[in-house]
């Protein structure tokens, strides 16, 4: 891992390992406060391939994950009122929607970056972070929560999680997991349209930089 790299590699533990402790306290009756800093990984993410590319971006993300397995350890080490803060579900969950969600935004967003020809700027962050931010939510909240994969941890009870309840205490009846996932990407989408002004301040700060 090179020096130039470190900035990248030093968010992206730090978003990480801030999302980790802060997704237990709850924001409200369907967020927890780690739903409005773990999309910062997507900035990240979506910098560093724009800037140094989708290798470097790459390598963040692999270090992302390894800061999160290791804190996923520690949290199925540390018990809480209702067990282990952190379950194998949670920890599968977390793991494979975030590693998949990453490499898949940084593929997306090297296939749209914009070229010698010209193009609209904002394209790829944008495009890529609203599909890994789909796909992350989706793969968390069934890995974790969905009734249909508690063969994943039999031991697990997660049925709290189906409990039928109104849409985000409104809409029509569907599991409880469904609403927090719902809440979850409205979040990642609303930050995914805020976080364009910080990325472009940062690339056009770094590429100078570099340059």
């Amino acid at each position: 891992m090179t020096r130039t790299y470190l900035p990248g590699v030093i968010a992206m533990a730090a978003i990480v390992v801030a999302s980790n402790i802060l997704v237990q306290f709850l924001f409200g009756n369907w967020l927890t406060w780690g739903a409005f800093t773990y999309p910062l990984a997507f900035l990240v993410n979506d910098v560093m391939n724009r800037v140094y590319g989708p290798a470097a971006a790459r390598r963040v993300v692999w270090v992302g994950f390894g800061v999160g397995v290791v804190c996923s350890l520690i949290g199925t080490q540390i018990m809480g009122e209702f067990g282990p803060l952190v379950t194998l579900r949670i920890a599968l969950g977390s793991g494979i929607a975030f590693l998949t969600a990453q490499l898949v935004d940084v593929a997306i967003f090297d296939r749209l970056r914009e070229d010698k020809h010209g193009g609209t700027w904002w394209r790829a962050p944008l495009a890529s972070t609203l599909v890994g931010s789909t796909l992350d939510t989706a793969l968390f909240f069934s890995i974790a929560f969905s009734g249909a994969l508690v063969f994943l941890e039999p031991g697990n009870d997660v049925s709290w999680a189906s409990e039928m309840l109104p849409l985000l205490g409104f809409g029509p009846e569907i599991p409880l997991w469904v609403s927090l996932a719902v809440a979850d990407w409205a979040v990642k989408l609303s930050l995914a349209l805020l976080a364009l002004v910080p990325f472009r301040l940062l690339v056009s700060k770094m590429t100078q930089q570099v340059a």
